[in-house]
């Protein structure tokens, strides 16, 4: 299995939930008050079968119109057109924004080979109920794809990838493990987001049922450690692939 992190920036966040980009090396963050920061962090990951892509960052584009997940997949050595399925944890458009993109004023599936799996209530949700949160525009264009796999509950794609309703972050958040011979590959979304998370543990704000992703993140977590799975983390840059030990009751994460 091979893992590929495709790092789209570092932005802050404020109540407006607009993400502008943030470089640390130039720009204060005592200019942006009540703003949170945030890596936004997409993956790829190739079996002997599939090459995978999890979550599609925030569909952001070039001068000319190109989709910078193209770009950034190119560089990994692919093609867009080589992704045979595109999982989603869920559709905030931090995370779906690549999903689909416009050219000439009109929204393109960005990986027309590849079949997308959404979870239903998700996209109900994103549709039925107004939020920033949400691109309903693209959405709607989205519903309508013919490769768009309406997926319920919890349960499997193949024998080797399988998902995980889990709410906490938002009421349809689903996970994913990635398995071959040697190694499992963990993708938690935004309930486990980063590393810090799970280290601090503590309840996050921006959680509809923070008490619950802190307790997922301890279960995954401690799974993590027994079952040596590679932990994908869709809201940090230096630790993006990581692996978790328990040390005396602490989490320990090293990057991979």
């Amino acid at each position: 299995m091979k893992i590929i992190s495709l790092h789209e920036g570092s932005y802050s966040v404020a109540a407006d939930k607009k993400f502008i980009p943030f470089d640390s090396t130039k720009d204060n963050p005592k200019d942006r008050p009540g703003a949170i920061f945030v890596h936004i962090t997409p993956f790829l990951v190739e079996t002997a079968t599939e090459l995978l892509l999890l979550d599609t960052g925030l569909g952001y584009t070039d001068s000319e119109g190109n989709l910078l997940l193209h770009k950034h997949i190119e560089r990994a050595g692919y093609s867009s057109s080589d992704i045979t399925k595109v999982l989603m944890s869920h559709l905030h458009f931090d995370h779906a924004g690549g999903m689909l993109y416009q050219r000439d004023g009109k929204w393109i599936p960005s990986f027309p080979e590849a079949e997308y799996y959404v979870q239903k209530g998700e996209l109900e949700t994103a549709l039925t109920r107004p939020s920033a949160s949400y691109n309903q525009e693209a959405l709607e264009q989205l519903r309508r794809y013919g490769n768009l796999n309406i997926i319920e509950g919890s349960g499997n794609i193949t024998p080797q990838i399988s998902y995980e309703l889990t709410g906490a972050h938002c009421q349809y958040h689903q996970v994913f493990l990635i398995r071959d011979k040697k190694d499992t590959a963990f993708f938690g979304g935004d309930v486990l987001p980063e590393p810090l998370q799970l280290v601090r543990n503590f309840i996050a704000k921006y959680d509809l049922d923070g008490r619950k992703a802190m307790e997922l993140r301890k279960q995954y977590g401690t799974k993590a450690a027994d079952e040596n799975w590679m932990c994908l983390f869709y809201h940090e840059a230096n630790k993006a692939v990581g692996k978790v030990a328990l040390h005396e009751g602490a989490f320990i994460v090293e990057a991979v």
